[in-house]
């Protein structure tokens, strides 16, 4: 289910192939944001979220929608920002050049102080879905009203994606995208080749994991595996992100994108309310994460991965149980693993 406030649809990610904790473990640079979801009626106010955020040194934010209280507060920041646009607006933005301009308007040059990087048009879109037919055209406005004003070389236009819309992942080698998608998702690469925009791909080892779990061992999510698990040719894998992120590289080169970047805008482990859900697993996940992403994967080593954690706080307005426990922080400000992002 997508919403303007927060976004993750538990039918999308589920396609995808894949005691109280003291110690405080360190993040490294601002290659990584956390995502900032509003679900929640006990969430503190903005100003106190963008405080957080830099007190804790977390140098970039995804947002869901262009809420106007968050762009106030970031304000002389210079926290990098990833905005959305709710998928119900993508056809009057498709439709309408000037609804293009004044969503322009109104969400990013009335905020000059404001460090934009990039705006993700919608989140796991996908046919048969009626936004399916208007995602192209919202980027693609959208991308000309940010060019025309200047801002083109600043702000990239691309759209997240689930990894639902991998046809084939295993082994990485053997990406592709779905077959009945290509209508849908290889023009869509081409504009992002041709604008130099980076491709997005929300990327959940928990969901490949329990969805899966007589084939995925859980050390092989969560980084802990001791060796190889998948040989790939000339590449090994020993953890679950690469090998969904290199099915991703594999499906983009197939449908002739290998020149795009990934950037994963979400990833994260919940600590509670379903399988494998425990404060002990998300620790580790989040401690091996931040610490791998530093060196790319194997198709793309030797470079950082851009990666979003999913999510700042806990959301107590979301459904099944689970959704509720991907926080960081719980909303009274606290942390919930004793995180530093230095």
């Amino acid at each position: 289910m997508a919403t303007a406030l927060h976004s993750r649809s538990s039918m999308a990610v589920a396609m995808q192939l894949f005691g109280l904790l003291l110690a405080t473990f360190q993040m490294t640079d601002g290659n990584t944001g956390v995502c900032y979801g509003l679900l929640g009626n006990n969430l503190p106010p903005p100003s106190e979220v963008i405080d957080l955020y830099k007190r804790n040194n977390i140098q970039r934010m995804r947002i869901y929608a262009p809420v106007p209280d968050v762009l106030q507060a970031l304000g002389g920041s210079n926290i990098e920002l990833m905005v959305g646009v709710a998928n119900e607006d993508l056809y009057n933005l498709a439709t309408n050049m000037g609804a293009a301009y004044a969503w322009v308007q109104n969400n990013v040059r009335n905020y000059p102080n404001v460090n934009f990087r990039y705006i993700a048009v919608g989140n796991e879109i996908n046919p048969p879905a009626w936004e399916a037919n208007y995602l192209l055209g919202a980027m693609k406005n959208i991308h000309r009203a940010i060019s025309e004003a200047g801002l083109g070389y600043q702000i990239k236009v691309s759209t997240p994606f689930s990894a639902g819309v991998l046809g084939e992942s295993y082994p990485p080698s053997r990406g592709s995208f779905r077959s009945d998608y290509g209508w849908f998702i290889n023009p869509i690469v081409t504009f992002l080749v041709e604008t130099e925009a980076p491709f997005f791909l929300n990327t959940y080892p928990y969901f490949s994991y329990i969805y899966n779990t007589q084939y995925i061992r859980l050390e092989y999510a969560l980084f802990t595996s001791p060796g190889t698990v998948v040989q790939d040719g000339q590449f090994g894998y020993q953890n679950l992100f690469d090998a969904i992120l290199d099915a991703g590289y594999s499906a983009l080169e197939r449908a002739g994108g290998g020149s795009l970047e990934i950037v994963v805008t979400e990833t994260g482990w919940p600590s509670a309310g379903g399988t494998a859900t425990t404060r002990q697993n998300a620790r580790t996940y989040y401690i091996n994460l931040l610490r791998h992403v530093e060196g790319g994967s194997p198709k793309r080593p030797g470079r950082p991965i851009q990666t979003y954690i999913f999510a700042m706080f806990n959301e107590n307005q979301k459904d099944p149980e689970y959704e509720k426990h991907w926080g960081l922080f719980f909303p009274n400000k606290t942390p919930k693993y004793g995180v530093s992002f230095y």
